[in-house]
């Protein structure tokens, strides 16, 4: 029997498996969302990669699976052990910052746009390239609350249901 499997073995041990299953998990639902929006947009999974780094840049998606992969291996540690305190802060922690960077990233995107706007004079012929640039602001804006405010409330519940189990007779 392996050592991260076995009930008697160290809790502290069982954090790479941990790490390991929540990077799985996060892989997984990424290959089912892009699966969904190849069946539902029939958008191809390269293109679906391509546009969303053009819309949200690769800071954004970098540092929202750092923080899904945290919240969910709190998740699944708290699975196990529902008494575990360090865990479920780590967890709450995470999906916190997940709803922090999205606004982040949702005010960098309104002021980008805002500040596009200060810098250009708008006549009947430069109107039509001031919104695009403009919209194309505030995609990044509100793509990134989309997400991740949804997520990080939905990671959020779940930490704290399960750490709720604690207090089951």
């Amino acid at each position: 029997a392996s050592p991260w499997r076995s009930p008697q073995a160290d809790p502290r041990r069982q954090q790479p498996v941990d790490l390991a299953q929540a990077v799985g998990l996060l892989l997984g639902a990424v290959v089912l969302v892009l699966a969904g929006g190849r069946l539902l947009l029939d958008l191809p999974p390269g293109q679906a990669v391509s546009r969303t780094v053009t819309v949200v840049g690769l800071v954004f998606p970098v540092l929202f699976a750092a923080l899904v992969v945290l919240a969910g291996a709190a998740a699944l540690r708290l699975a196990r052990d529902p008494a575990d305190r360090r865990w479920r802060q780590l967890g709450l922690q995470a999906a916190s910052g997940i709803a922090t960077v999205a606004l982040t990233f949702t005010l960098l995107g309104i002021s980008l746009g805002i500040g596009g706007l200060a810098g250009r004079p708008l006549t009947p012929d430069s109107v039509q390239a001031v919104i695009g640039e403009l919209t194309g602001r505030f995609a990044l804006a509100f793509a990134t609350t989309v997400v991740g405010l949804p997520a990080a409330a939905g990671l959020r519940a779940l930490i704290l249901v399960l750490a709720a189990r604690e207090n089951r007779p």
